[in-house]
Formats: C-alpha cells, structure tokens, sequence
C-alpha cells in the first residue's frame, strides 16, 4: 500500500492492477460458473474474481449472472426491501464539483440552511407519510459542524406524531476528522455515508477542482477509516457512475470493501451506486455514460462480490429501472423523495425546481405508491431498524449474517413494521395487499412457536401496540 505523507492516509487504490483487470479480463463462462458457486456459499470475491464477473458481455452469461444475483439476493436478505427518506438539511457548499447543483462556483442556486423549527416541520410530515428512517443531507460548509449535525439529529428523533417516530437516522455529509465523527456518533446515528465518487484520480481531479477540500483525493478516500478509528462501525461508501469507465469504479468500491475489511474486521454496511443525472447549470460531456444493461450488470455483481453488504438504489432512477434492476440485489431505496429543501411540508410540486436542489430524480412517487408497488411486486417493505437498536451492528451483524437470519429476524421485524404503516398510513388499496402479503407470509414460518410468536405480536400491532422487535 502506498501512503499519503500529508496526511498520513492509506492509499489502497491500485491503479495499475484495477486497470491491468480491466484490460485482461476476458469472458470465460467455465470460470464465470466457478465464482457463481462461490458467491452461492455467501464468500465475498477477490478482486480477480469481480473483474471476471465485469467481463461478461454474452446474452448467456448476463442471463446466468442476473439469476444467481437473484437468488443470492433472496437467500441473504429476503424479500424485504428497506425504505428511508432523504432529508436536506442545507445546501451552502464550499465545494466546486462540476456535476452538482449546489457546486460554490453556481451563484444562481438557491441557498438555504434548515433552522431548528423547520426541520420538526419537515420531520413531522415526513412521519404523518409513515416514515420511520431518514437520511439527512448536508452540503460541506463551515456552518455545517459536527456540533450543527449532532444538533439536527436529536431535533429529528425528538420529534412524535402520533403514533410516528423516527427511529434510525443516517448521515450523507463530508468527511470529518477522528474528533468530529466521535460528536455525530453520540448523536446516535446509524450509517455516515461518504461517496468517493471516482475512485480514478485524474477524474476526481477533474471533476471536483478546488476551492474546497474534497479537491484532496487523499482525505475523501480515508474517510471511512477515521469514521472507524471514532468508533463508528456502520459506515456506507458509493461511487457516482458515469464519470469514468464503470468496471473501474466497481472494482475501486471492491478495493474499498477489502480494505476495511481486512483493515477493520468489516466492511461497509452499505454500498450507493447512483448514475449522474441532470442539475442545475450542468453542462457536461459524459463519455462514460453508464447504459441500463451495464447498471443491470453493476449491481448484480456488487451482490455477488460483497454478499453481506446493503445495496441502496436511489429515486435518481426511474421507475422501470427501479422495477428492473431491484431484483438483482438491492436491499434499501428511498421513497416519497423530495429534494428542494423545506418541500416535504410543501404541496408536491408537477416538476422539480432544479435551482433549489441537486439533482433531477426519476422516480417521484409518494412513499403508499411505492409500497403498493413493491407488494405487488411480491416484496416486503421494510421500515425495520431491530439489528441497529439491538446492536447487531459491525462484526456484531456478520455474526448474525448465517443462516436462520432471515427468518429469525428480519422478516419477523419487516413485517411487523409493515403492520405498523398498513395500521397507521396506507390506503385501503395498500392495506388489503399487505394484509395478504403478511398472511401468506405466516404460513411460510414452519416452526408452529415461532409462527405463533409473530401472530401475538401482529395482534398488537392491530389493537394499537407499536415498535414490537426481535
């Protein structure tokens, strides 16, 4: 490994091998089958291995490769799908990355910072919508402190509607140094997500010049490793796709994975892989545009390549991409999403105001739309956060990640949270589908005490009981 002397840093990019893999990696479907079974025992794959996977490129091995992610995807996580909702709490940046909307250099945007009685405004309409996990969004400012975003949180979780709650709270904001990070975890935040964006230099360069100190390469990528050395064991890494070649950067989130892996005893809970969409002034040449076959692709091999690990695919996309690509092993997505902030207690507007956010969305639904749509889909939505109250985070969770998991926890706690939004929030169309869906459910629970267990429980939720876990 290389280290950064400025900063002491680690550098675990290796951009001659990533790209020597690239190069020299050819399709081999004897080879391809052999890593397939490996993935099916549920042991993450070597950097040799997920280029293999990226050299796929016939209609055969695709087909083959969509149909193990499946399964891998069902055998590990289910069929439930975790639902969050991100929250913008301010949009002042220092930053100039070229493909954002609230890039420093762009005067024309729309500034604003969330004060404390906005965000209960913001939070109570998000629960009166039946949300129980936010994401909150800061732009990189000075005023945006570890003390500004510890502050944010508790004005979050203290906030009750009813029978609503926010329970888990995550964090998209910049990297912070060792100290910092120890401020925002006692809080009690969930996951702090940094994207590298690029894990290539000369594009990161090129796309986030200074002013600002994402320009240094070196302090982003070691992000996560403060984040760990704070004691924050949860921690989510992404790339933007679409700036460089996307074997390159599936392999730089790999190498991302491997590092904290062997470095910490774990690896990232989750892994983001939005494409860049249209913002606000952009006006940028693309020539790495990421095809929907090779997204398919990406994300099928991410969940053969890290088989413990979230894949979270955002609103970025559409909803025939949503629909597609969520079979292939994406476990959270964000619903009911509006990024102009202070526009969740807004009436939803027919377009977006590009000036006031960060990017264009392609899936706008309301967050009962998207539930509908995932029952029909035969799929549990999931406001679940049993394994982070519970303390199943870290090595903790890798622990418990083996078989009987699933049906030991996580579809018990699914369906519960489930019951508590049928009860609460849905529409009479959304309730009689999730009704059906947890009765078929219980009849697929074998063990006659657990089964009965877990009808107690859903008989509570009915008479008014809430936040029943495993």
């Amino acid at each position: 490994m290389n280290y950064d002397l400025t900063k002491g840093a680690v550098d675990f990019i290796d951009d001659k091998l990533l790209h020597s893999l690239i190069a020299n990696s050819k399709e081999d479907l004897h080879r391809v089958r052999e890593i397939f079974a490996k993935s099916k025992s549920k042991q993450p794959l070597t950097l040799e291995e997920t280029a293999a996977l990226l050299a796929i490129e016939s209609q055969e091995g695709l087909q083959e490769l969509f149909a193990t992610a499946e399964e891998l995807k069902r055998t590990i996580y289910g069929k439930r799908i975790v639902l969050f909702a991100p929250l913008y709490i301010g949009n002042y940046c220092v930053n100039n990355c070229q493909y954002c909307g609230f890039r420093t250099s762009l005067r024309k945007a729309v500034r604003k910072t969330l004060s404390s009685d906005e965000i209960v405004s913001e939070v109570e309409q998000l629960e009166r919508e039946g949300h129980k996990r936010l994401i909150l969004v800061f732009g990189e400012h000075p005023k945006y402190t570890p003390e500004f975003i510890a502050d944010a949180v508790k004005t979050c979780y203290g906030v009750k509607v009813g029978n609503g709650e926010i329970r888990r709270i995550n964090i998209n904001a910049a990297p912070l140094d060792i100290e910092g990070f120890k401020t925002v975890k006692e809080a009690g935040i969930g996951t702090f997500q940094v994207f590298q964006e690029s894990y290539h230099r000369p594009t990161y360069a090129n796309y986030h010049p200074g002013p600002g100190p994402k320009s240094n390469y070196m302090w982003r990528l070691n992000a996560m490793d403060r984040a760990f050395e704070a004691g924050i064991d949860d921690v989510g890494i992404g790339a933007l796709f679409g700036l460089y070649d996307w074997r390159y950067e599936v392999l730089g989130l790999i190498s991302h994975s491997l590092h904290l892996q062997e470095r910490y005893g774990v690896g990232p809970h989750t892994i983001s892989f939005p494409r860049i969409k249209p913002a606000y002034g952009q006006k940028l040449e693309l020539p790495w545009e990421v095809s929907d076959l090779h997204f398919r692709q990406l994300v099928a091999v991410l969940r053969l390549a890290v088989p413990y690990t979230g894949l979270i695919m955002t609103a970025r996309e559409s909803v025939a991409i949503r629909n597609e690509v969520i079979k292939y092993g994406v476990s959270q997505i964000d619903a009911g999403t509006r990024l102009e902030i202070g526009s969740y207690k807004e009436e939803r507007k027919a377009e977006q105001e590009l000036n006031r956010e960060q990017f264009l969305i392609g899936d706008s639904r309301e967050l009962d739309d998207v539930i509908k749509w995932l029952l029909g889909e035969g799929f549990i939505p999931s406001f679940c956060t049993s394994c982070y109250r519970s303390g199943r985070t870290g090595e903790h969770f890798m622990e418990y990640a083996i078989p009987g998991f699933i049906s030991k926890f996580c579809t018990p706690n699914a369906l519960l949270t489930l019951a508590e939004y049928l009860e609460d929030y849905a529409s009479e169309e959304t309730k009689a589908l999730g009704r059906d869906l947890i009765a078929k459910e219980l009849t697929l629970i074998k063990e006659g005490n657990r089964r009965a267990d877990l009808s107690q429980k859903l008989d509570l939720v009915k008479s008014g009981t809430r936040d029943l876990l495993y």
